[in-house]
């Protein structure tokens, strides 16, 4: 029997997607040929997990996702489908959680439970939230990456206000103050130098000087004991009667002024009798006046006239004028 070239064709097609078929479901994780079962989990996230990923207990892969869908229009949860391809006995409290591993794709995991009664097919895991190691670092680095974010805010506006501060003065301003630093520390360093410093050079002469002072601690000694001794005999010096002696005089003063100021005294009498001083003063002026006509009119007193001439004129009243002392020749 001749086969036409269109029966070729058509079994060539139907094999070609016979093997299609096949391929699709390897790749997806289905066996055809093998019977399996379904369970069900329902995730609220399902983070990187897709379709064909694998659904593993103790680390042995028992199946693979057969299906995602939405729990409802809400999203209040994504209905992950479960091929079995192993015959397992998995405990109704059993866990189901989404691993996210470094390297690699995610994958479910089925957490035995310790009951005796086991999952049937069409029934729903628990399932529960794994915080992985990537979920671990990533809530401790997320408060430190806001922090750092947070200053390089701070410091993007520092450095936006000081370069709108710093214009082309206040930096050269700036520039000249380092300058300025500079040369100082320089002089200072100068000025601190062991060999020719200022700052040697006085602790050198202080420390001559120290040691002309040690030099010379016997002359000092005796300085010091000749100045003790000088102490010692001026505090030896009799000075109470000296001291005696100048109280004594100053009583004796004293009672000399109390006798000039009383009356019982001559000289007290002549200070305080206003009476007595005026009849002095009026016998010396008497006396005064008597001398003066003496010496002016001696022929009243001696009358020795060789031609018999008297002198008629009167006796002075008051002492006469005089440019010269009593007594001078003219």
């Amino acid at each position: 029997m001749k086969i036409s070239n269109e029966t070729k064709v058509g079994i060539l097609t139907i094999s070609a997607l016979t093997v299609l078929i096949l391929g699709f479901n390897f790749l997806k994780g289905r066996d055809i040929f093998k019977k399996s079962k379904k369970i069900y989990a329902v995730f609220n996230d399902l983070g990187s997990l897709s379709k064909s990923n694998e659904v593993k207990i103790n680390g042995y892969v028992i199946g693979s996702v057969y299906a995602l869908e939405a729990k409802d229009k809400d999203m209040t949860g994504i209905v992950a489908t479960i091929n079995l391809n192993e015959e397992v006995n998995i405990p109704r409290d059993s866990k189901a959680l989404i691993s996210s591993p470094l390297v690699g794709a995610s994958y479910i995991v089925i957490e035995r439970g310790k009951e005796n009664i086991f999952l049937k097919p069409g029934d729903t895991l628990t399932t529960r939230v794994d915080v992985g190691i990537l979920d671990d670092v990533k809530a401790q680095l997320t408060p430190t990456l806001t922090k750092v974010r947070s200053t390089l805010d701070s410091l993007s506006t520092i450095f936006g206000s000081i370069n709108g501060v710093l214009n082309s003065d206040a930096r050269n301003n700036i520039q000249q103050t380092m300058a300025n630093l500079n040369r100082a520390s320089s002089s200072l360093n100068g000025l601190l130098d062991n060999q020719t410093g200022p700052l040697a050079k006085t602790l050198n002469n202080a420390q001559d000087i120290t040691e002309e002072l040690k030099k010379n601690t016997d002359n000092i000694n005796s300085t010091i004991s000749n100045a003790k001794v000088a102490s010692e005999k001026l505090a030896a010096l009799e000075l109470k009667p000296t001291i005696d002696s100048l109280n004594a005089m100053i009583s004796q003063l004293k009672t000399t002024a109390a006798r000039i100021s009383g009356k019982e005294g001559t000289l007290g009498a002549l200070i305080n009798d206003k009476a007595l001083y005026n009849k002095l003063y009026d016998a010396i002026l008497g006396v005064e006046i008597l001398v003066d006509d003496l010496r002016t009119n001696p022929k009243r007193y001696v009358n020795l006239s060789i031609f018999g001439r008297k002198d008629k004129s009167g006796p002075i009243t008051s002492p006469a004028k005089k440019d010269t002392i009593p007594g001078g020749g003219n």
